[in-house]
């Protein structure tokens, strides 16, 4: 599995790093992204970024899924009471938040916790919530993410499925929980998670962690994709 892992790594690191500023119409509408995190190192010899996250879209939404996490629309924050906050539109934001709050031991958790994007939710617990509060919290959530997270992507051609049982996103992820050898860092965030699955995998992500590794048709078609991204970047460059 570690070895794996290590190929992953390896094949990814032939993509560029992308980090905040950078232009949204140069990414690709539909692919997998992988984010790196500084300080986070992987276990395979050296010092190279370790993967963090892996995500994915529903059809030709590659660029949004990113505008969200880096919240590039800054009218995202004007919400209030009635409308729902950046992170209840991004689970990466909301466990960064998570953490936040967690480490400080703040019991605003239990909010931050409720999903306000449900007309349900806000009418239940609208009058709870502190927004001023809230919006201090996604300032420092967008500031971590455009100071210390860089991702790389690869373009994925329209039949190759990413999401559901049968997508690439599943053993991926697989592929990053199952290696023995990439641990998180003492001073990693998301050590303070209250989440489990985040803390003992290291990643930023709960779903897909048990599932099966990449096989010998995935890497084949991650070895086509990043080929076929390189080619593309290039001739946007």
């Amino acid at each position: 599995m570690s070895e794996l892992c290590r190929w992953l790594h390896e094949q990814l690191e032939q993509l560029p790093l992308i980090k905040f500023p950078f232009k949204l119409e140069s990414l690709p509408e539909n692919g997998i992204y992988f984010f790196y995190e500084d300080g986070e190192f992987w276990g395979h010899d050296g010092e190279k970024l370790r993967i963090v996250r892996v995500g994915t879209h529903r059809d030709g939404n590659f660029r949004s899924r990113i505008k969200e996490h880096f919240l590039l629309d800054e009218a995202w924050m004007n919400f209030d009471k009635n409308k729902p906050k950046p992170s209840d539109r991004s689970i990466f934001r909301k466990n960064i938040g998570r953490a936040l709050l967690n480490k400080e031991k703040d019991n605003y958790l239990k909010i931050w916790e409720i999903d306000f994007t449900t007309k349900r939710n806000r009418e239940l617990w609208g009058n709870k919530r502190d927004v001023e509060k809230e919006k201090k919290i996604e300032e420092k959530i967008t500031k971590i993410l455009r100071e210390k997270f860089s991702f790389r992507f690869i373009i994925l051609d329209p039949y190759v499925e990413r999401i559901g049982s049968k997508g690439l996103e599943r053993p991926l992820i697989g592929t990053l929980a199952s290696c023995k050898l990439c641990k998180p860092s003492f001073n990693w965030l998301g050590n303070y998670s209250p989440v489990k699955k985040i803390r003992e995998s290291g990643l930023w992500l709960v779903q897909h962690l048990k599932s099966c590794p990449i096989s010998e048709k995935d890497r084949e078609i991650i070895l086509k994709a990043v080929e076929e991204t390189n080619k593309r970047m290039k001739t946007t460059q």
